[in-house]
């Protein structure tokens, strides 16, 4: 009897050892306390996640709970889903886990985006694009999009402008829609749109709890396919918090991105980066630091080629 007793305190202290890791985390510690809570070798593991349709080695399952790698592609955040399920967790509770917790420092962590929230907006996105009756494929591939972000006295995001050159891969494409997240607390009601060159604002769909913003720009041509196209325009915001990141999101691979972020004189940032990840779920990487312009108080990426994924540029005041 008291073996049996060893056993069941044992248990209970694993299982104390995996709550506790997934509520905070590192991710590899809590992936490690998950497998030895259910038990699996690392090869049964591998096995189950096959079963699922995702090839992982073992070796990268032990990098994974050892901390020495982490999850980044999408076959690999799949595994981390899979992993959620094979190993009796909550959902999101790994994958939360990689986006809350990677290298960059704890201030940092805390004043972006969860990666739920991210999600909400995204599936509020898909609501608001239905609304104006857009398709999945807009019909227009974008050759170049440039972004001027404005960063004002009090910290805020105050606007931004967007430049695209863009070519029609099907006939009569006629519109674009343009899409702005603004920063937590952000008020969508009150922000604007303004067609500034070779284009009309048309329908505007706002939703005030995740700070989403859809315009619906007109074109001043009905395109043919092959046809290119340039036109601009701007959002003035001003209603959200403190800004410390711009991030810009890319479903496929396109032209030439390039990002500015240009800051009031009487609000300039201690330090800036840039940084790229694989998709909001993942850690963030490709992470370098960027100087600050004399005159123009500004700082910028270029991203040659743009790949499926989120590139941004984020800063700290203090």
């Amino acid at each position: 009897m008291p073996h049996a007793t060893q056993h069941a305190d044992v248990a209970t202290v694993v299982d104390a050892e995996l709550d506790t890791a997934l509520r905070g985390g590192p991710f590899h510690v809590a992936l490690r306390a998950a497998i030895a809570a259910r038990g699996l070798p690392l090869q049964r593991v591998q096995h189950h996640l096959s079963r699922h349709g995702v090839k992982v080695g073992v070796t990268s399952l032990s990098y994974w709970q050892q901390g020495a790698r982490r999850p980044q592609r999408p076959e690999s955040l799949r595994a981390v889903r899979a992993l959620e399920e094979i190993l009796q967790l909550p959902e999101e509770s790994l994958i939360r886990l990689l986006a809350e917790y990677d290298d960059r420092p704890a201030a940092e962590r805390s004043a972006t985006r969860s990666y739920r929230s991210l999600l909400a907006a995204s599936d509020v996105l898909g609501q608001l694009l239905d609304e104006l009756d857009s398709p999945h494929d807009g019909g227009l591939h974008t050759l170049g999009h440039h972004e001027r972000i404005d960063i004002g006295p009090r910290r805020e995001l105050r606007g931004l402008e967007s430049h695209h050159i863009v070519r029609a891969h099907r006939e009569g494409v006629d519109r674009f829609m343009a899409v702005h997240h603004g920063d937590p607390g952000c008020a969508p009601e009150h922000m604007a749109v303004h067609a500034l060159e070779n284009c009309r604002t048309g329908r505007v769909r706002r939703h005030h709890e995740t700070g989403v913003l859809v315009a619906e720009l007109l074109l001043d041509a009905r395109l043919r396919a092959g046809d290119t196209f340039l036109f601009r325009y701007r959002v003035e915001d001003g209603t959200g918090g403190v800004s410390r990141e711009y991030v810009r999101g890319f479903g496929s691979p396109g032209g030439q991105y390039a990002l500015q972020v240009r800051f009031d004189e009487n609000a300039l940032p201690v330090r800036c980066h840039r940084f790229t990840q694989h998709s909001p779920a993942a850690p963030r990487g490709s992470r370098q630091e960027l100087a600050l312009t004399g005159h123009h108080h500004s700082v910028h990426l270029v991203e040659p080629r743009v790949r499926s994924g989120v590139v941004g540029i984020g800063w700290d005041w203090e």
